[in-house]
C-alpha cells in the first residue's frame, strides 16, 4: 500500500514570503481531514508538502478527502526510496512500474528533480540512465520513449530520500480555508447558494451559513435538504456552522402590511439585516449569496442595489455573472445538484408575488417599510433570540 503522498499546490506558490503561512494552514487542514482515518504525518519541506501514513488506512477515502481540500491542485501517490543511491533508484523505478502497470504498450519520459546536489549523478544523466533501465526491462512488452508528448511522465525527485511517481490525482485548487477570513452565506435549498458557498470557500474563506425557516409553509424536509447541502459543501470547506432562523412571523408581517409586488425585495432586505447581525456575532467580514444578474425579478441590478442598501457589511455574489447552466455544471461537479432539486420549497418561493417589481427604487421600498415600524422590531428580536445552530460536517 502507498504510504507517502506528495501534495502539489499552485497559487500558494505565488505568496512570496507569506507562503509558509498558507502552507501551514493547508497542513493543518490535511491533518484534520485525515485524522479519523488513522495516524498521518503531514509536513512541509522546500516547496513540497508530504503526507506520510504511519498506520493502516483506507486509501480511497484518504485520497477523496485530500482531493476535496482547497489549496491542493494534485495528489501524487509516491514510492519512497530511503538513503537513495543511483542503483537503489534504478531498482525502485523498475519495481514501481511493475506494481503500477499491468501492461506497457505506452510511451514514457523520465523527469528528474535533483534537490540534493551532492547526489553523484547529474540530472540529465540520471534521466537517461533511468530511461535505459525501463527500456531494458519493458521494451519487449511494448514500452517506448516519447520525449515530446509521452503517455506517462515518470517523475523522480531526489532529496534526502527519493520519490517516484507517475500519477497525479487532481485537487480542487484555490486557497486553504482559514487564510482569508470568515463569511456568512445565505443558504437555501436551491442550486445557486451552495455553489456560491463553495466558490467563496475555495478562496480560503471559512464559511458559516444561515437558513430562514418558515414553518408551517416550509416542511422539516426542506430544512433537512439544506442541512444535507451544507454537509456536501463541508466536505470541501470544512465544518460549517448553520444558523436556523424562524422567519414565518416576519414574512407574515411583511405580507400583511406591504405591497405584494415588493414582498421579495423587502423580505430579502430583512434577511440581509439578520445575516449581518449574525456575521457581527460570529466575527465574520461579509455576507455571501447565490444571486446571478437577471435570473429572477429580485436579481435585477435595480433590485440588488436596493437589497444591498439594507446592510453596511460587504455582500459577495460569486455567481453574479454566470448563467443558470454554468451554475448547474458546478453543482454537478461538487455533488450538490441532485440534493438541490429535491421538491421541497424554501421560504422565498412560498411568498413570491404573481407580478413582482423589477425596477424598485430605494425611496419606494423604504416608504413601504415605514408601515412595519413598531411591528417588525420585536419580531426581529424574537427571531434572533430563538435562532438555533448546528455544525455540519
Amino acid at each position: 500500500m502507498i504510504k507517502t503522498f506528495i501534495i502539489k499546490y499552485a497559487e500558494i506558490g505565488t505568496k512570496g514570503k507569506n507562503r509558509y503561512v498558507f502552507e501551514d494552514v493547508l497542513c493543518k487542514r490535511l491533518r484534520s481531514r485525515l485524522k479519523p482515518l488513522g495516524s498521518f504525518n503531514v509536513r512541509r519541506d522546500y516547496g513540497r508538502i508530504y503526507v506520510e501514513a504511519d498506520s493502516d488506512y483506507d486509501y480511497d477515502e484518504a485520497v477523496q478527502r485530500m482531493s476535496h481540500t482547497f489549496g491542493i491542485t494534485g495528489i501524487c501517490p509516491v514510492h519512497e526510496v530511503e538513503d537513495p543511491t543511483p542503483e537503489k533508484i534504478d531498482e525502485a523505478v523498475a519495481g514501481y512500474f511493475e506494481e503500477e502497470y499491468n501492461s506497457y504498450d505506452f510511451t514514457f519520459k523520465v523527469h528528474v528533480r535533483r534537490r540534493d546536489k551532492s547526489f553523484p549523478v547529474h540530472t540529465m544523466d540520471m534521466e537517461a540512465r533511468l530511461g535505459g533501465v525501463l527500456l531494458d526491462r519493458f521494451e519487449d512488452k511494448g514500452l517506448s520513449v516519447n520525449v515530446h508528448d509521452p503517455d506517462v511522465m515518470v517523475e523522480v525527485e531526489i532529496r534526502n530520500n527519493a520519490y517516484i511517481y507517475s500519477k497525479i490525482i487532481p485537487g480542487p485548487g484555490g486557497l486553504p480555508v482559514g487564510t482569508n477570513g470568515r463569511a456568512v452565506a445565505l443558504l437555501s435549498g436551491g442550486i445557486d447558494s451552495p455553489v456560491a458557498t463553495w466558490m467563496i470557500a475555495k478562496r480560503g474563506v471559512e464559511m458559516q451559513a444561515v437558513y430562514f425557516n418558515s414553518p408551517p409553509y416550509t416542511s422539516e424536509r426542506a430544512l433537512e435538504k439544506v442541512q444535507d447541502l451544507g454537509r456536501i459543501v463541508s466536505h470541501y470547506a470544512g465544518p460549517i456552522k448553520l444558523h436556523v432562523v424562524n422567519f414565518t412571523e416576519l414574512q407574515l408581517a411583511i405580507y400583511d402590511n406591504c405591497p405584494h409586488d415588493e414582498l421579495t425585495i423587502i423580505m430579502k432586505r430583512f434577511m440581509f439585516k439578520i445575516a449581518e447581525r449574525i456575521a457581527k456575532e460570529e466575527e465574520a467580514e461579509c455576507i455571501v449569496t447565490g444571486e446571478s444578474i437577471g435570473q429572477v425579478s429580485s436579481q435585477t441590478l435595480f433590485s440588488l442595489g436596493v437589497i444591498d442598501n439594507a446592510v453596511d457589511c460587504p455582500v459577495y455574489r460569486p455567481c453574479i455573472g454566470l448563467d443558470k447552466q454554468e451554475i448547474v455544471d458546478i453543482s454537478e461537479k461538487i455533488g450538490t445538484y441532485e440534493t438541490s432539486i429535491r421538491p421541497y420549497e424554501d421560504c422565498c418561493t412560498i411568498f413570491v408575488a404573481k407580478h413582482p417589481v423589477t425596477k424598485p427604487t430605494l425611496e419606494q421600498i423604504t416608504e413601504s417599510e415605514k408601515k412595519l415600524e413598531g411591528i417588525v422590531e420585536p419580531i426581529l428580536e424574537k427571531a434572533m433570540e430563538t435562532k438555533t445552530f448546528t455544525w455540519l460536517r
